[in-house]
């Protein structure tokens, strides 16, 4: 296993596929009953990897008959090992079918497939003890290389909202301050995340055409490591869980239901069940290895999405209008809060630093934690959550940022900018339901 891993990665910075992406190329019937057979046998092998990696299966509504029984050996290397020569066959499958003529859709999921394989592959190779470094394993995992940022990058963001926030001294400790006015109060949080979860779903409704049976219920939990979280159940319904252990602002009611509902993570399951799924017989999407290309997109779209709901000012009035009066907040105080937190969001990136640096084994757990709260402007108490969370997910934190940026970028490309509105719900609802690859998308 050792002596091929690294393929992995120069494989992942190649263009793989040669299906024709010819537009007078017709669909071909016998490729796709190959790709079929491929694609059942790829969602049988996640859920055998599902067994050996806890939280690995994000999703699956595929025949329960598929599942694998049975208990299986914690840290099994003969298991392992068979598993890693699955995905190798599989991918070997693939290759052999690289050469075949194809419409624009099959081209997509070709990819895709391929993609998720490589990314179900590094995977394997972590279980069994395997290293990469931060940059490594998004590349195998993510389908993309994060970028680097210095800390003098992050010190120039920093001195421009050390000019507007009030008071003197420690910036983290003065914006934190700052932010105590906009914390929603508990026993009003429901009533203010059910109503931003009303509004995205309209205007959401305004473009993409859902499932007349799409549905989610809201649960509110505590002691998770992230802030929200939507379980897809299939047949077009999630379970949506939102972390309150600790303080939850304003802003993160439009950015909680866009992002885990309206257009986000339940829209883009719902419609690629029912696209794919229900109406091709794409069985790959009936299952979801979290950590693969497809959470990239997931990601990307999600927090990409909440822009694409609420474009220009839009989202600030209704949230000063709605939102705010509800939460009993003071909506004349929103210019500055916004303000700030576009300044905020120029930090992103720091955490990624964090990550990057404590994973390749650069910095300690303290001195991550120190970074995040210096230079993303977490409280201590924040930062440490957040360090649970890359603890438990590791190189996971890119698919945020980079995914956003990603997205962006490709809309952007394609003439989709703020002042195109429809163009962006258009291509929005098309990269919600067709398969698509990180690589792909940067092209």
């Amino acid at each position: 296993m050792n002596s091929s891993i690294k393929m992995i990665i120069l494989l992942t910075s190649l263009i793989l596929f040669s299906c024709s992406n010819d537009n007078n190329s017709q669909p071909n019937k016998e490729l796709e009953n190959k790709m079929n057979n491929i694609a059942e046998q790829y969602v049988k092998l996640i859920l055998k990897v599902g067994q050996h990696d806890p939280g690995y299966l994000d999703a699956y509504y595929g025949p329960e008959e598929w599942k694998p029984g049975g208990e299986v050996e914690a840290g099994d290397s003969a298991a392992i090992q068979a598993l890693y020569d699955e995905t190798s066959a599989l991918l070997d499958s693939l290759d052999a079918l690289a050469e075949e003529k194809s419409d624009e859709l099959l081209t997509l999921r070709y990819r895709y497939l391929y993609k998720q394989l490589l990314a179900v592959q590094g995977r394997i190779f972590m279980l069994a003890g395997g290293k990469f470094t931060f940059d490594e394993e998004a590349k195998v995992l993510y389908d993309v290389t994060p970028p680097s940022f210095t800390e003098e990058h992050f010190k120039s963001v920093l001195d421009e909202l050390d000019k507007i926030l009030p008071g003197n001294g420690d910036i983290s400790k003065r914006l934190n301050e700052f932010k105590k006015d906009f914390v929603i109060p508990v026993e009003k949080l429901d009533t203010v995340f059910q109503t931003a979860i009303q509004e995205c779903r309209k205007r959401t409704l305004q473009h993409i055409k859902l499932p007349a049976n799409e549905n989610f219920k809201v649960e509110y939990v505590q002691d998770k490591s992230w802030a929200g979280y939507n379980w897809y159940k299939g047949n077009s319904y999630s379970v949506i869980e939102v972390n309150t252990s600790l303080p939850i602002y304003i802003d993160r009611a439009v950015d909680l239901a866009a992002h885990e509902g309206y257009p986000g993570h339940h829209v883009y399951n719902a419609l690629l069940e029912n696209n794919l799924v229900k109406k091709r017989g794409w069985v790959e999407y009936s299952v979801y290895p979290l950590y693969s290309p497809q959470s990239l997109i997931a990601e990307g779209s999600a927090n990409f999405g909440i822009d694409v709901a609420f474009p220009g000012e839009s989202r600030i009035k209704f949230e000063k209008e709605i939102l705010f009066p509800l939460a009993g907040i003071d909506p004349e105080k929103a210019d500055d809060y916004y303000r700030v937190l576009e300044l905020q969001s120029k930090l992103s990136y720091a955490g990624n630093e964090a990550a990057r640096h404590y994973l390749n084994g650069d910095w300690s757990r303290e001195k991550a934690i120190d970074w995040k709260v210096k230079y993303t402007l977490m409280t201590p108490e924040r930062a440490e959550v957040n360090m649970k969370f890359v603890d438990n997910y590791r190189s996971y934190v890119i698919n945020y940022n980079v995914g956003k940026d990603l997205v962006k970028e490709y809309f952007n490309k394609r003439g989709a900018s703020e002042n195109h509105p429809e163009k962006r719900w258009e291509l929005m609802e098309y990269i919600l339901s067709t398969p698509q690859t990180p690589s792909g998308m940067s092209r």
